[in-house]
């Protein structure tokens, strides 16, 4: 493989062109910055377009174990030299490999969902790396799947990735509306409970054993009134201190294992 040592190189201009929201949507595709992500990436079956390699840069066991991974991952291999690969790589963490791959395009007719399934749903979030931590949390207590609904950040925006850790493409995830998303979910006869500031319930008063969605909305402009309905329970989290709430990656985590505790899968390593 020819080396890539000018920042001028074609495939390295586009590459980092992806950085942008409005290229990732007009090209269809994603930066997958990490070893770890892009393992998990190559895992959960992506369509890599190509990979950009420093091999001087390999020096952490997860990226010796992605260099295997490599040869079988579809997607044409570009050797960079360092400085090209310190010019891709997002933010100050540069392990050597970065892949471009197709942007997921799963929709709520996709999800296939398990017996008495788990379903989270986040509202309006704003900050990619809100979604990321959630979606880290919601792969450790084994939810189901990841409803984004009326999106006001960039699901695959690389900030999101890699606060996941590349669990954005461990868990089933997809974008639609409140709207959909709401007539979906009773469907398919889930429990909607939403956490809110003024919730009447205390969190751990709810049973999650059933089919359950958990809802949260963002932090500066909470939940929409279509979470309001009849059927929707809201719960609160207690809060001792002069705070209102816990930021939402925290109240996930600890509704999915209150979640994971009922259902008895909590007592584990």
């Amino acid at each position: 493989m020819t080396l890539i040592s000018s920042l001028q190189n074609p495939r390295v201009k586009d590459a980092i062109r992806l950085r942008d929201r409005r290229h990732r949507q007009a090209r269809q595709r994603i930066l997958i910055d990490g070893a770890r992500e892009l393992a998990r990436a190559l895992g959960a079956g992506l369509t890599m377009r190509e990979v950009f390699l420093c091999e001087a840069l390999c020096e952490s066991p997860d990226s010796q174990r992605l260099l295997a991974m490599l040869p079988h991952c579809g997607g044409e291999i570009l050797r960079v030299s360092q400085p090209v690969f310190e010019k891709l790589a997002f933010g100050q963490r540069a392990e050597g490999v970065l892949g471009v791959a197709d942007m997921p395009r799963t929709t709520l007719d996709d999800l296939q969902l398990p017996d008495a399934p788990l379903v989270a749903v986040l509202e309006g979030v704003e900050k990619p790396g809100n979604v990321g931590a959630v979606l880290r949390s919601a792969d450790g207590a084994g939810v189901s799947a990841l409803i984004v609904a009326d999106v006001a950040t960039d699901l695959y925006n690389p900030n999101a990735i890699r606060a996941s850790l590349g669990t954005i493409f461990a868990i089933p995830v997809c974008e639609t509306s409140s709207a959909a998303a709401i007539p979906w979910l009773r469907e398919r006869g889930l429990k909607i409970v939403a956490a809110r500031v003024d919730g009447a319930v205390p969190y751990t008063a709810v049973d999650y054993r059933g089919p359950t969605a958990l809802v949260l909305g963002s932090e500066a402009h909470g939940l929409s009134p279509l979470w309001s309905a009849a059927d929707v329970t809201a719960v609160r989290l207690p809060m001792q201190g002069v705070a209102d709430s816990l930021n939402i990656s925290a109240t996930a985590a600890v509704l999915f294992y209150e979640a994971l505790r009922q259902r008895g899968r909590g007592t584990g390593n």
